[in-house]
């Protein structure tokens, strides 16, 4: 593996109240860090999950990403359209491809998650997937709740979860009422 291909770009997101650390590498959008975070939650994901990997700090590289975050956090825009850079396992890779096509300002359980994965009782295993998801927005992991609607463990905490729970609604009622 070269240098290039092992080194991670990171930035912050400072907007309308939002402050995300992020990284990408040559292949993607690779880290976002829940809101107020300190930049040691990128460190430590980064030693966990990249080892060796080198943080280099480029606002110029992390540009795109941090438009395309901004975009979503404004309610400009209902999905994230550039490469995502994962990882993960097999399991974990398929409980976030799900995740993604929860439509926006919609949630579903767990279980819900892991029926449609064709794992019915795996709602557990689901879970810890999406406590490893990288990515807080990109990959919806806030669009997942506890049964009954209940709001339940989220990376970036159950505020910013509320939060991003909350814009979307707004958004789609918004959108709603415009058509």
């Amino acid at each position: 593996m070269s240098a290039e291909e092992n080194r991670l770009y990171w930035s912050v997101l400072e907007k309308d109240g939002w402050r995300l650390h992020a990284a990408a590498d040559a292949d993607g959008f690779a880290f976002c860090g829940s809101q107020d975070a300190p930049f040691e939650e990128l460190a430590e994901w980064a030693a966990a999950r990249r080892p060796g990997a080198a943080l280099e700090r480029s606002d110029r590289v992390l540009q795109p990403y941090l438009d395309e975050l901004a975009a979503l956090l404004s309610g400009a825009s209902r999905e994230f359209r550039l490469p995502l850079s994962l990882g993960g396992t097999a399991f974990q890779r398929t409980v976030w491809d799900e995740l993604r096509r929860i439509p926006y300002g919609e949630t579903r359980t767990y279980a819900q998650i892991a029926e449609a994965i064709g794992r019915p009782s795996a709602a557990r295993a689901v879970g810890a997937a999406i406590g490893a998801n990288p990515v807080l927005m990109p990959v919806p992991c806030h669009r997942v709740v506890g049964s009954g609607g209940t709001l339940t463990g989220y990376r970036g905490g159950l505020e910013m979860k509320r939060r991003l729970l909350e814009l979307e609604s707004s958004v789609r009622l918004r959108l709603s009422a415009e058509r």
